[in-house]
């Protein structure tokens, strides 16, 4: 199925590996233009390569989306390159394990400002240019937890549910807008990424495979998805319907 996107310009954010990089090759194989970023530059380069040599034309902007001023400058990057900006996949690494009765302030500060803030800062700074074009999709990467909470990433359920909550809350303000922008949310299980790897994985094994998630936050994105707003799409095998669903992200 042609999704309709093809030329579009997507900015995807902590994209050098993982579901974001998942996220980047999906939507660079149904035609977008690619703006990714991470902080680690030589990673980020490489993943700008290997899309590169697909045929996408990429740009590269090394960044660490928790600065203040990053999403701002990562807009501005995208629309300078490719004069406009379409489709925005908001992502961020997670937190650490931590219990909930282990949380202090900085702690919970920190999941806050790098896995609701950085989302929130990053729709602000993209919507002038969708509102002005008439369109615009986007996907919020988030994890099960926010409908399974997981007993050991407490602060990564706390800061991914504020996200869910608020995206949802925009998605209703945008549709009243009749802008033709749409927000939704990706919710995955374990994937066969480093970061779900280093956290044990899934507990009955079950992991999904990174291309297949990208697939879906590239529909959200696409043209066929107009009528889907406000969604929390959760990809993870159907481990949050079952209580021994304890992986994550």
């Amino acid at each position: 199925m042609d999704l309709g996107i093809g030329g579009r310009v997507a900015l995807v954010t902590a994209s050098s590996a993982g579901l974001g990089k998942a996220a980047a090759e999906a939507l660079a194989a149904e035609g977008c233009k690619v703006v990714v970023s991470a902080r680690g530059a030589e990673r980020l380069e490489r993943t700008a390569r290997e899309l590169g040599q697909s045929g996408a034309e990429v740009l590269a902007v090394p960044a660490d989306i928790v600065d203040r001023t990053t999403p701002e400058h990562l807009v501005a990057a995208a629309t300078e390159r490719f004069g406009r900006l379409d489709i925005v996949v908001a992502n961020a690494g997670g937190p650490p394990r931590l219990r909930a009765l282990e949380a202090d302030d900085e702690g919970v500060r920190g999941a806050v400002e790098a896995n609701l803030l950085t989302s929130v800062r990053l729709v602000r700074a993209a919507l002038p240019h969708m509102r002005a074009a008439g369109w615009g999709r986007i996907c919020c990467i988030t994890s099960y937890s926010v409908v399974l909470p997981i007993p050991t990433l407490a602060l990564s359920n706390l800061a991914r549910t504020g996200l869910w909550a608020w995206a949802r809350t925009a998605a209703g303000d945008l549709a009243a807008e009749g802008a033709g922008i749409t927000m939704n949310l990706v919710c995955p299980g374990p994937h066969a990424t480093e970061r779900a790897l280093e956290l044990g994985g899934s507990v009955d094994g079950l992991m999904g495979d990174p291309a297949d998630f990208g697939k879906v936050v590239a529909f959200l994105c696409s043209e066929q998805a107009r009528f889907v707003n406000g969604a929390a799409v959760v990809v993870d095998g159907g481990v949050s319907a079952s209580p021994l669903g304890l992986g994550g992200r």
